[in-house]
Formats: C-alpha cells, sequence, structure tokens
C-alpha cells in the first residue's frame, strides 16, 4: 500500500514522463477519484494513473543493479557467503560508489575478502571489431559501383 511521504524508485525508463530506471522520488498525493499517484523526482512532478502504478516500487532499499546511475548519501551493503557466486570486485566498487557520504559494509570478512579478491571481467561478445571490419569492406566496395561518370 503507497501511502503520501513514501520514497519509491523508478523502475523503467519513462521518456514521455522524463523519468528515468533508478530515479527516486517521493509520493506528494493520491488522488482515489482520479486513481493518480503524483510523484516528486527532485524539481518533476510525476503523475501515475493507477494502471501504471508497475513502473514505480517502494525504495526502502534497492539493488546494486537498480542503483547504478543514482547516488546515495549513505548506502548499507550486505556481504555475505550465501550468495558467494554474486561477489565480485565490480559489483562492491559500484555498490560503493553509490554512496556520496558513507558506505557501510556488513558480512563476515570472508565475504568481503572474497568479493574483493574476486574480478570477474566477463567478456563481451559484441562482434563490434567484425562487424566494423564488415562494414569498411561494404563502403570500398561502395565506391566501386558507383558510375565513372558519377564519382568524376
Amino acid at each position: 500500500m503507497l501511502r503520501v511521504g513514501d520514497r519509491v524508485i523508478q523502475q523503467v525508463n519513462d521518456y514521455d514522463g522524463e523519468v528515468f530506471n533508478g530515479g527516486l522520488g517521493t509520493i506528494t498525493a493520491i488522488d482515489l477519484e482520479e486513481t493518480e499517484v503524483t510523484v516528486q523526482y527532485q524539481e518533476r512532478m510525476v503523475t501515475y494513473d493507477y494502471a501504471d502504478l508497475n513502473e514505480i516500487t517502494l525504495a526502502f532499499a534497492t539493488t546494486i543493479h537498480k542503483a547504478q546511475g543514482s547516488k546515495y548519501p549513505v548506502v548499507v551493503l550486505p556481504l555475505y557467503m550465501q550468495h558467494y557466486m554474486m561477489l565480485s570486485r565490480n559489483l562492491l566498487y559500484t555498490g560503493l560508489t553509490r554512496a556520496k557520504q558513507l558506505a557501510i559494509l556488513i558480512g563476515p570478512s570472508k565475504a568481503i575478502g572474497l568479493a574483493v579478491k574476486q574480478v570477474k571481467d566477463t567478456q563481451r561478445y559484441t562482434l563490434l571489431q567484425e562487424r566494423l571490419v564488415k562494414r569498411e569492406h561494404q563502403g570500398s566496395n561502395l565506391s566501386k559501383t558507383v558510375p565513372e561518370s558519377i564519382s568524376d
């Protein structure tokens, strides 16, 4: 149940409303007759129809993934061995760098140590280099197909 004063986080990009994934706001009004909820994001007010409320969720806590691109005065980062597969240096770095003033790590030193030691630089297979080479070859072929009378 949403209430006026609750903090919420935007979960999808809304280009029309100019509010984006990870944006934090505060509910300022709930209109039961119009079935609308108004959220203030910094200086911007965004009104949601009840049908669009799946775009926001309460923001008492959030994941590092959802927090990317945002900053918070204080970040509490729990690290436990139960989720050791997720522990990595880049995830720890991302979590810590969300904090503006204070970051608090909670958990056993073993979990924190594992996160620091675990470098998971997953290679991305975008085929960018191959695509650029192919594009370059296509470009050189295009110039060969242009009639000489046009290229002169």
